[in-house]
């Protein structure tokens, strides 16, 4: 653990703004690039098994995001309030907030495996899976859900050592994580693996081996995950020595900044699920083309996301330190550089998209179909990166409500509407759903830009 030291004094104004930018960013870059591989891997593996494996995880793809979003509304609710103890010079109070992070994310877990091990068993009829899918789906539901209690502290720790400034010590340890999946894939999924002349036998578990690969390597990362937190040398570092007591005033100020964006996720999602209801009418073909598609374009998604997770942690600082100005500046070159990123991306997307679905199957049509949505989709990514960045920064002030209507508007009053529209008057079908979700992202950015420039968010905390 010794490369995980004291992180960069964030408040320190004789640093340039974009160096401390850039100290923050690449980590959680680099780090959501080795996810990213790890899920093209992952694909591209139970793609191998054929369609059907591919149809399995997609239609359980928009539930595990929602439980993957109400993970992140935990902790994102705990570290920007841990973060605004940081930033105002009380770190005695923002340990008692970590604290309180670890024993919510073991509570909270335990009540996600519960509920979707139950949930597990209906989800594919109600989605209208066809019957070769469902009990595949099932099985791969029940054995992701088996590891939420680990998955959740993963997540908590990882987010509050960001909002602390260390982003190196996430990276470093789920990137443990990203390899420890793919090295389990292989003997879980496969029956034999081939390394060289060599050949193992391994368990050839399929879809539901990727499952379980999953999560055992989140569980072996969370167990390092704690011990860097009461073994590392951070700004963080606690003690079992400390108050572990039920803070009730700590759980009500973490819960009003969680609760929003567990709504934003929550509004996404569900809306995810019944987008997917619209595309599991298209049949199986249609069905995988979409869920590869969403794997494809998420590859967009990286440098937006490491700019917003700065964009965070330093609003949340500065405001606690009660430097607007510090603030704004930080939050205005975050929002710049990600939509420029974000927008030669989209670039990217539109002319590889034929190689980024060739990937992760052979199938041509899969191909072709998944080929002509991702160019479509290709349009909206500058208004989408700027929508991620502006998310980023009105979570750190504190203004977590903003995501959540400007996320319920988009998905509830133009996506939905709009798909059902175009699927059932023209004969665009899964082009008709992507074209909805382009209309969104625009929707979305636009929003976004005008309450940003309004300026309000710097005020929202009080």
């Amino acid at each position: 653990m010794s490369a995980m030291k004291t992180p960069l004094n964030l408040l320190d104004t004789s640093i340039p703004t974009r160096h401390i930018i850039w100290a923050l960013a690449w980590p959680t870059i680099l780090e959501q690039i080795l996810q990213v591989t790890v899920t093209y891997v992952d694909s591209a593996m139970v793609g191998s098994l054929g369609a059907e494996a591919t149809a399995a995880i997609s239609v359980t793809n928009s539930t595990i995001y929602l439980v993957n979003g109400w993970m992140n509304a935990i902790a994102i609710g705990f570290s920007v309030l841990m973060a605004r103890n940081l930033g105002a010079g009380k770190r005695d109070r923002s340990q008692l907030v970590i604290r309180q992070a670890l024993g919510s994310a073991v509570v909270y877990g335990l009540l996600l495996t519960f509920l979707f091990t139950i949930i597990a068993r209906y989800l594919p009829y109600w989605i209208g899976a066809e019957a070769t899918v469902r009990t595949l789906s099932t099985e791969y539901m029940t054995y992701i859900a088996l590891g939420y209690m680990p998955n959740l502290m993963m997540i908590t720790i990882s987010t509050l050592f960001r909002c602390s400034g260390d982003s190196k010590t996430p990276l470093y340890l789920n990137g443990f994580n990203n390899l420890a999946n793919i090295l389990l894939n292989l003997f879980f999924i496969f029956p034999i693996v081939k390394l060289g002349s060599f050949t193992l036998p391994a368990l050839g578990l399929g879809v539901k081996g990727a499952a379980i690969a999953t999560s055992i390597s989140c569980s072996l990362t969370a167990i390092l995950l704690l011990l860097s937190l009461f073994k590392g040398h951070n700004s963080i570092h606690i003690t079992l020595q400390g108050n572990w007591r039920f803070d009730r005033q700590i759980q009500n100020q973490a819960m009003r900044l969680g609760i929003p964006v567990a709504l934003e996720r929550s509004t996404l999602s569900f809306g995810q699920i019944f987008f997917t209801k619209m595309v599991s009418t298209l049949g199986t073909t249609a069905l995988a083309a979409h869920y590869l598609a969403n794997t494809a374009e998420s590859i967009t998604y990286l440098p937006p996301s490491g700019f917003s997770t700065a964009a965070t942690t330093l609003v949340a600082q500065s405001l606690g330190h009660e430097d607007k100005a510090l603030a704004k500046r930080y939050a205005d070159s975050c929002t710049i550089l990600g939509t420029l990123l974000m927008s030669f991306m989209g670039v990217i997307l539109y002319v590889f998209a034929p190689q980024l679905m060739g990937f992760f199957t052979q199938d041509a049509q899969v191909i072709l179909i998944g080929t002509k949505v991702l160019r479509i989709e290709a349009f909206a990514e500058p208004a989408f990166g700027l929508s991620m960045l502006v998310f980023g920064v009105m979570r750190g002030s504190g203004h977590t409500k903003g995501p959540f209507l400007i996320s319920l508007a988009g998905m509830w009053l133009l996506r939905l509407p709009l798909a059902w529209i175009l699927l059932h008057t023209t004969n665009l079908g899964l082009q008709g759903v992507w074209i909805a979700m382009m209309s969104d992202l625009m929707l979305r950015g636009i929003i976004c830009l005008f309450s940003y420039l309004k300026g309000s968010w710097l005020d929202s905390w009080k």
